[in-house]
């Protein structure tokens, strides 16, 4: 983690040996294996793009039929085809056209902006295990830039809600803070995708279900969505089975609501803390120096990783919570205090 002044900490110390935090590539590794893994299971695997569907009459028991373009492999134009199935699982990203379908609303949403860059190998061995994520006004006004190890790459990049047009200007930064580390690097490949804010407002109707990111199912302060993504389709797929009782009877929409409600309760106080942590340490250089001074306490790492890793709030020693409690109004006051003095010298 590094601060606006370029204060680098150590945020990995208190995990554990068999602790990690994975990185993906998705496009060329993780889905491609998904797809592969759900074929030797029994699904049909369609290379299709959805348009739209039509939904059964209400109560009626009836079937939807959904409307897709099919693509042969190589193939670059679609051929329009149909077909009926019970139930429908939007996973189909941030701009879900499944969502749209059955009214689910909007949401805010980060655009996110990465360049994959092939650095020297000399340099490479530097992110062997580390990734690094940048604080500052410079980077990101409400989120932050990163540089993530890819395997033979790194991806480096940057996030906004609040100033999306001035995102190539806070890459600019990103690769200006991280220069000497990636210096003689080539960009091999450019990407930009919306990263949700909060879930939306509607996520289930009769027998659709949407979830990752077609739901919004990213959580704020880390951006993170893959793991949220794939355990909301796994629990969204359990509750289907469930309901059904193993395909014998026809699920109806309170059977998906129990996943929703299991996902809900699982997963809330993770979402409402990182919530939180932005909106108090992400709004001034001045807090955001102070969040990464606070993220040099042992006690902090520990309670972070405990968390991010096993995706739960986890309760803390009251002592040492009290300490912490302390620690951060301290952290808050100076960054006030600092913010005022700035205020003052800018006058």
């Amino acid at each position: 983690m590094i601060s606006p002044s370029n204060v680098g900490v150590d945020i990995g110390r208190t995990l554990k040996p068999h602790e990690y935090i994975g990185m993906v590539r998705r496009d060329e590794v993780l889905d491609a294996y998904l797809r592969e893994r759900a074929a030797e299971a029994g699904a049909t695997v369609i290379n299709g793009l959805f348009l739209k569907m039509d939904k059964p009459e209400a109560r009626s028991g009836g079937r939807y039929k959904i409307y897709y373009n099919h693509y042969e492999k190589g193939s670059v134009n679609g051929e329009k085809r149909e077909m009926e199935v019970d139930a429908v699982i939007g996973a189909d990203g941030a701009n879900s056209r499944v969502a749209k379908s059955i009214g689910a609303g909007d949401y805010d949403y980060a655009i996110a902006f990465q360049e994959r860059v092939k650095i020297p190998d000399s340099k490479m061995e530097y992110y062997k295990d580390l990734a690094e994520m940048y604080v500052g006004d410079d980077v990101s006004p409400d989120f932050y830039g990163w540089v993530f190890p890819k395997c033979d790459h790194v991806a480096v990049g940057t996030g906004t809600v609040t100033h999306k047009s001035e995102i190539k200007q806070f890459q600019a930064a990103t690769r200006l803070r991280a220069r000497d580390k990636i210096e003689g690097g080539k960009i091999i490949r450019v990407e930009a995708h919306p990263i949700p804010e909060h879930p939306r407002p509607r996520r289930v109707l009769d027998r659709v279900a949407l979830v990752g990111d077609a739901a919004g199912y990213v959580t704020k302060c880390s951006g993170e969505g893959i793991y949220f993504a794939a355990k909301s389709g796994r629990m969204c797929a359990e509750a289907i089975v469930e309901g059904s009782e193993n395909g014998t009877r026809m699920i109806n929409e309170a059977d998906l609501r129990t996943y929703l409600k299991k996902f809900d309760q699982t997963y809330w106080p993770t979402y409402k803390v990182l919530d939180i942590l932005q909106k108090v340490f992400y709004r001034s250089n001045p807090a955001r120096e102070a969040f990464v001074q606070m993220c040099a306490d042992e006690y902090v790492q520990k309670m972070t990783f405990d968390s991010y890793l096993y995706k739960r709030v986890v309760p803390g020693n009251p002592l040492d919570d009290l300490k912490l409690a302390v620690n951060t109004i301290g952290s808050l006051v100076r960054a006030n205090a600092l913010k005022n003095e700035m205020s003052k010298v800018a006058l």
